[in-house]
C-alpha cells in the first residue's frame, strides 16, 4: 500500500485540493471526520475528554462541547497534549481500521488528509507527504475572512499549529496555494500526472 499524506495549515486550502483528488475517485481517509467520529456520543474518547476538563465538556444533548474545547485547545498548551494524548490513540486505530478496508478492497494507494501530519508523527508512516502551503499574508487574509475573526484571534490560531515554512521544510511536494484557483489547478494536474501511477486504473 502506498501512503501519500496530505496536509497544510488552517485556511491553506487543503480542503480545496482533497475535493480536486476525490474528483479523480482516489481512496482517501479524512482525519478531520475520523476525529468527529471518536468523540461521539457513547465513545471512549469523548469518555475520557469527561474525566480530563469535567462535565463542561459534553452539552445537555450528550455531544461534545466543541466551543469549550476549542477554548482550552487555543489558550493552554497543556490542555492541547492532553487533548492530543487521549485521542491521538483511538484516531490512529481508527484510520488503522479504514486502512487495512481500502487493501482489502484491493486498492494500491491511499491519500491520508491529516491535518497534524507532523505534530503528531504521522508523516513517518508515509511514503511521500503532499503540503498545501500559503505565504503568511494570504494565510491570515483568508482566515479572517472565512470564519469572521478580529487579526488577533487568526494569528492565534495560525500560531497554535506548526509553522507552514517549517512543514514545507519537511515535505516531498509543495502546492503553493497563495495564488488563484486556476493557478492552484494547474499545479494539481501537472502533479496528478505522476502521481497516478500509485493508483490503480479504475481510479484514474
Amino acid at each position: 500500500m502506498y501512503k501519500i499524506g496530505l496536509t497544510g495549515g488552517i485556511a491553506s486550502g487543503k480542503s480545496t485540493v482533497l475535493r480536486w483528488l476525490q474528483k479523480k475517485g482516489v481512496p482517501y481517509i479524512d482525519a478531520d471526520v475520523v476525529a468527529r467520529e471518536v468523540v461521539e456520543p457513547g465513545t471512549p474518547g469523548l469518555q475520557e475528554l469527561v474525566e480530563a476538563f469535567g462535565p463542561n465538556t459534553v452539552l445537555e444533548d450528550g455531544t461534545l462541547n466543541r466551543a469549550y474545547i476549542g477554548s482550552l485547545v487555543f489558550s493552554d498548551p497543556e490542555a492541547l497534549e492532553t487533548i492530543n494524548s487521549i485521542l491521538q490513540p483511538h484516531i490512529r486505530h481508527r484510520i488503522q481500521e479504514l486502512t487495512e478496508e481500502w487493501e482489502a478492497k484491493g486498492k494500491q494507494a491511499i491519500i491520508y488528509d491529516i491535518p497534524l501530519m507532523f505534530e503528531t508523527d504521522w508523516h513517518t508512516q508515509m511514503d511521500e507527504i503532499w503540503l498545501v502551503y500559503v505565504n503568511p499574508v494570504t494565510q491570515l487574509e483568508r482566515l479572517m475572512k472565512r470564519n469572521a475573526y478580529s487579526e488577533q484571534e487568526a494569528l492565534d490560531r495560525i500560531r497554535s499549529q506548526m509553522s507552514l515554512d517549517e512543514k514545507r521544510d519537511l515535505s516531498t511536494v509543495v502546492i503553493d496555494n497563495s495564488g488563484t484557483m486556476k493557478e492552484l489547478e494547474k499545479q494539481l494536474r501537472k502533479l496528478w500526472k505522476t502521481a497516478k501511477i500509485h493508483f490503480q486504473k479504475e481510479e484514474l
